[in-house]
């Protein structure tokens, strides 16, 4: 098989399904891939255990979020991408948000678009580009900041990281940076082409930095969430974000159930940096700072690595107690991110030289997903889908 063969997600998703048989599909083989990938997709997205109560509580578990869509096989944070991510059996659907210049909410992973728009490519824009300085980090490029939304809308999205990913940069200029209105009002229409609702897992970005901009996101987002019915305790939409501020300030606004992200061990939320609060993400992965976080925040997003932790050869180590801690606070855990890459995994499951080869992915996914996680952010969401089946075979 060749490498382009292994990244075809239909392709695979019909060679899982067809293996996995207690999904109790039928491996439509002889099918085109479109039609192949829309059969095999249902019964995928069924493989976790069906949540327990309303709202978030009600998703599977191990609950599949398409990280930025399904990035691993589209330029990320466009329709095609979240579409995609829906077809393959995403349980949720991520986006990421920065303001534009005149107020309107965007979905990019970064306010610097330089790598996944063609800015650079629009002489009429050539003196925008400037440094900024976000959360403590000078930056040389383009910012959604400075830009008006009908600016903004003559861009197109491309691919973010094309030395990984070549295959995805074939659909480069295709669609354009979507509003997260416009993401809204098509969530809403695939929920009813598709009978069941889509569920959103909506990130506040540098929310300390727009702030002070003038910019706020907290109070834009709410009014969005308002308008679309996705407000309340029980609404298809989970709400996360890397300054704890942001969830306690949304809390106030909206009903929706807030996950606060966590990165490194060492590292300090910038919210907490610029009000000299001296607590890390090693302070706030302790059971007094999980019984804090559980005051305000339904969840926790941690990086994988808090998790499992890493050793220096790149290899998986013995998991820490964070997940036991967390749902002693009574707090669900979504760790990110997954991705098939061998650049991405562990190194006892990297396969050949080729750091873009895909390496053991579903050996690597069983491990993190035996430590009892609620769920899990991946780029490759069919991929995540069939290894949370294998799990669920075996329970």
């Amino acid at each position: 098989m060749t490498q382009a063969e292994r990244r075809t997600p239909a392709r695979r998703t019909v060679l899982g399904v067809a293996g996995a048989t207690v999904l109790g599909a039928s491996p439509a083989l002889t099918a085109g891939p479109a039609q192949a990938a829309a059969q095999a997709a249902p019964a995928v997205a069924a493989s976790g255990a069906h949540g327990r109560g309303r709202g978030y509580r009600s998703l599977p578990v191990p609950t599949v979020i398409g990280h930025r869509g399904a990035s691993g096989y589209r330029p990320e944070h466009t329709l095609g991408s979240y579409r995609l991510a829906l077809d393959l059996g995403a349980h949720v659907i991520e986006q990421d948000l920065v303001p534009t210049r005149d107020g309107h909410l965007v979905c990019r992973h970064e306010n610097d678009i330089t790598g996944t728009t063609d800015v650079a490519d629009h002489p009429e824009f050539a003196s925008r580009r400037t440094t900024r300085t976000v959360d403590g980090t000078a930056i040389t490029g383009w910012f959604t900041e400075d830009f008006t939304l009908a600016e903004l809308k003559t861009l197109r999205a491309k691919e973010r990281i094309p030395g990984n990913r070549q295959e995805n940069t074939l659909y480069d200029g295709r669609w354009t940076v979507p509003t997260f209105e416009e993401v809204l009002r098509w969530a809403d229409e695939e929920g009813r082409r598709r009978g069941r609702e889509v569920w959103l897992y909506v990130e506040t970005k540098h929310p300390s930095y727009f702030r002070s901009l003038g910019l706020g996101l907290e109070e834009r987002l709410a009014r969005l969430l308002r308008r679309y019915g996705r407000h309340r305790a029980n609404s298809p939409v989970i709400l996360q974000s890397f300054e704890p501020s942001s969830i306690r300030r949304l809390a106030k606004l909206v009903d929706a159930p807030g996950v606060v992200l966590l990165s490194g061990a060492g590292t300090r939320p910038w919210d907490f940096t610029e009000a000299g609060d001296p607590r890390t993400v090693a302070d706030l992965v302790t059971p007094e700072g999980l019984r804090w976080i559980s005051s305000y925040a339904k969840g926790i997003g941690p990086t994988l690595d808090l998790v499992i932790p890493r050793g220096a050869d790149g290899r998986l180590g013995t998991p820490t107690t964070l997940v036991r801690d967390a749902h002693a606070a009574g707090l669900v855990l979504h760790p990110y991110t997954h991705r098939n890459e061998n650049a991405f995994l562990p190194a006892e499951f990297r396969r050949g030289t080729d750091p873009n080869a895909y390496g053991d992915s579903f050996g690597a996914l069983k491990k993190y997903l035996e430590t009892g996680i609620d769920g899990i952010f991946s780029d490759n969401p069919d991929t995540a889908l069939l290894a949370a089946a294998d799990l669920t075979a075996h329970r």
